[in-house]
């Protein structure tokens, strides 16, 4: 009960002692009703709540109890403040920090995501830098929590290039394109799945895909006989 028990109506101070008893009665009759209900759960092995699938963490919040953020943890990224520390990072080009202009009122040309990609006390964070008129991926970059602040320990500058995680592995796609090709139809693509290995980002699978050039087409004609 939030807040602890609520009355309503005029207050009556000839019935005060009675609206006490009646308050201490029914603060135990929760206490107990809780008490059951931890039990039943603990003997069921539930969680006392209905089940509905796995439970998904909060952003920014670790989901083990045990395990308490540190004074020291750096603010969590916004948009704004990516673009920040992309561009007082000596290890992203000065081709990548030119692009790095709202491309309109405060809508920067970042994506960001979260998640566990080497096993730190903090979340990293993948940094997107795209283009403004077509969404072409310019950089990627993976920054790791070290000391209160962003270490980057990977980039790829490629364009065009555009990094994910997928479940606990950076996954970076640079799609290919052959000469004619408009910027919005690649020939293909190749994928690279990294993982962290002894303090580094290690290859781990590379695949490649041919966009197929039939998808989308009318069937040619058959000549007559």
């Amino acid at each position: 009960m939030r807040g602890g028990l609520t009355e309503s109506g005029p207050t009556r101070p000839d019935l005060a002692p009675v609206r006490g008893i009646f308050q201490a009665a029914s603060t135990a009759v929760v206490v107990l009703a809780a008490l059951a209900l931890f039990v039943s759960a603990c003997a069921t092995g539930g969680t006392g709540t209905r089940d509905e699938g796995p439970a998904h963490a909060v952003a920014g919040v670790d989901a083990s109890p045990s395990v308490m953020p540190s004074a020291l943890a750096a603010p969590r990224l916004d948009r704004k403040g990516a673009v920040a520390l992309l561009k007082s990072d000596p290890k992203v080009s000065a081709a990548v920090k030119r692009d790095l202009e709202p491309c309109g009122t405060d809508q920067y040309p970042v994506d960001l995501f979260y998640g566990d990609l080497t096993g730190g006390p903090a979340d990293d964070v993948v940094v997107n830098v795209v283009t403004c008129a077509d969404l072409l991926g310019v950089g990627s970059y993976v920054y790791r929590e070290e000391g209160g602040s962003y270490q980057n320990v990977f980039h790829a500058e490629e364009p065009p290039v555009y990094a994910e995680i997928d479940r606990g592995d950076l996954v970076v796609t640079k799609q290919v394109y052959e000469k004619g090709d408009a910027v919005s139809e690649p020939s293909g693509e190749n994928v690279t799945t990294y993982r962290w290995v002894s303090g580094r980002f290690a290859a781990v699978y590379r695949t490649h895909s041919d966009y197929s050039d039939v998808v989308g087409k009318d069937p040619a004609p058959v000549p007559d006989s």
